[in-house]
């Protein structure tokens, strides 16, 4: 039998009830002032209204998250939190569209959200004693033959006139990403130093060695001369990484903003994070994903507004 036949991909009730099993995981709450006591179910209202004893506010499960306010069917946020958790490389907007019947603009906006609910607010420093971490940069953009003639820049060779993204991976764990403005030192060291715990062993290639990391426990394989891998020296792990977030950019979504691509970059490194190589399957990856709308809004004027890198 089909995951998506279950009731909550199309009854509405079914998708209230399986969204607060997920948000009231440990209880049900008033996501207003933030109280457990004399919760009461409206008689008479709307599916999943409930109300508050001590504020004798009014509320649903959707308060206070991502969701809050949306004029989209439950259901098919279940559905649309389905498939892009399982889509290794994503889910295009227009494939959203087409798939839940809804409008363009609705579907860009509904992941977007989802891309929200799916970015980790508590970032842990990876590695430590005894385990190793891989980090690289790389460069998100269209080559210059793709464009047209009169747009084309001789001088925007390699990484020149693309969108920089650096990255560190745990070797067996987790990855951390961020679009960054430069690739200098100056930019990378405070990431390295906040993000890599002590005693961890790092890897990089000889662009990374080149940055200041400064670690005793640090070795890196020289790409310019051939070498990619030392015995277990190499970056081998970081480029598996960037080459699903390259497939997923060039293969499903084409083009991605800059004010845009920090989301994108969350949604690769969540699905990354909750990997089938972890024990996750595709079911607990959505759930982990829908357990993220909490404490979150994202309006579209929100979502419109240019960001800068490593914001």
């Amino acid at each position: 039998m089909s995951v998506l036949s279950a009731p909550h991909f199309h009854n509405e009730e079914a998708a209230i009830a399986r969204l607060e099993s997920i948000v009231w995981a440990d209880g049900r709450y008033c996501p207003r002032c933030g109280g457990f006591d004399r919760i009461t179910k409206v008689n008479g209202g709307r599916a999943g209204l409930w109300r508050c004893g001590p504020c004798k506010r009014q509320f649903t499960v959707t308060v206070g998250t991502v969701f809050e306010r949306s004029h989209v069917k439950l259901h098919l946020w279940f559905q649309a939190a389905h498939l892009m958790a399982s889509s290794k490389k994503g889910i295009s907007a227009h494939q959203l569209h087409r798939t839940l019947g809804v409008t363009y603009k609705t579907a860009w906006f509904m992941a977007h959200r989802l891309r929200e609910a799916m970015r980790d607010l508590k970032i842990e420093p990876l590695g430590g004693e005894g385990k190793t971490v891989e980090f690289d940069e790389t460069f998100v953009g269209g080559k210059e033959k793709n464009k047209h003639a009169w747009q084309r820049d001789k001088s925007n060779i390699g990484g020149r006139g693309k969108e920089a993204v650096f990255a560190l991976v745990e070797r067996g764990g987790k990855v951390q990403s961020r679009h960054v403005p430069t690739v200098t030192g100056k930019t990378l060291k405070p990431i390295l130093e906040a993000q890599i715990a002590a005693d961890t062993r790092t890897m990089s290639d000889d662009g990374g060695a080149r940055i200041g990391h400064g670690r005793d426990n640090h070795q890196s394989v020289n790409h310019s001369i051939g070498e990619y891998v030392r015995g277990d020296a190499h970056t081998n792990t970081i480029e598996g990484y960037f080459s699903v977030l390259k497939r997923g950019i060039i293969g499903t979504y084409h083009h991605v903003s800059p004010q845009h691509l920090k989301r994108y970059l969350a949604e690769f490194d969540f699905r990354y994070n909750n990997r089938a190589a972890l024990g996750v399957d595709d079911a607990t990856r959505a759930v982990a994903a829908l357990a993220g709308i909490v404490g979150k809004r994202l309006t579209y004027r929100d979502s419109s507004v240019p960001v800068a890198a490593g914001e």
